[in-house]
Parts: structure tokens; sequence; C-alpha cells
């Protein structure tokens, strides 16, 4: 698999790996870990994985740039489970990331933020 293929389809590459965050902060850490590993061991002739592919790049750009989805992502994640039988799991992880994002803009789009002016 050649690299340079993968990265034509993860433009945020370099924002999401350069992402400056406090060396204390293990989940964030963890997340550009699996990031980074799942992108690179994706099957590029599969179509599903390439979709995860971008959609993982879009959702950790976001997390990079989403303050509100930063917390709420970091809470979510604690909840993850999966299954002992489960035969892939970077690819179970990456699609309950993906699934955490899904249900966090159903949630804020649904959600009316009415500012209060002084």
């Amino acid at each position: 698999m050649n690299n340079k293929e993968v990265l034509n389809y993860c433009p945020n590459f370099n924002r999401i790996i350069n992402f400056k965050y406090n060396g204390d902060d293990i989940i964030t850490d963890k997340l550009i870990t699996i990031y980074r590993d799942f992108i690179f061991k994706a099957d590029l002739t599969n179509n599903q994985d390439i979709t995860m592919v971008k959609d993982i790049d879009y959702v950790l750009n976001r997390y990079t740039e989403d303050y509100l989805f930063r917390k709420e992502m970091k809470s979510e994640i604690l909840n993850i489970k999966i299954k002992k039988t489960c035969s892939d799991i970077l690819r179970a992880i990456v699609q309950n990331i993906l699934n955490i994002f899904d249900n966090y803009l159903f949630n804020t789009t649904r959600k009316i933020t009415i500012a209060k002016w002084i």
C-alpha cells in the first residue's frame, strides 16, 4: 500500500498528527495513534475502508477544532465496549468513534442555543 495514496484520502493528516495538546491528555494521544494505525492499515481496494478513512480523518479534524466535541468525545470514549470475540478491534474502535460523532451531531443540531446579549 502506498502512503501517498492513503494521504490523498486524508487532507487533515498533518493538522491531526501535529495537534498540540496537554501532555497529560492520554485520550487525545490514543485517538491520534488509533487514527494513524487505522489509515495506514486500511485496505484501499475496499470502498468501505476508503469511506471509513475519509470519515475518521474528518472526525478527528473536528476533534482538534471543536472544543465542545472534544469534551464530548473524551467522556463518551470511555464508555466504548468491544466484545472479546471481535476479529478487528481497531475497526470496531474507529466505528465507535464515528458513532460518537454522529450522536454528537444529532444532539447538537437538535439543541438551539440562545445567546444572551448584555
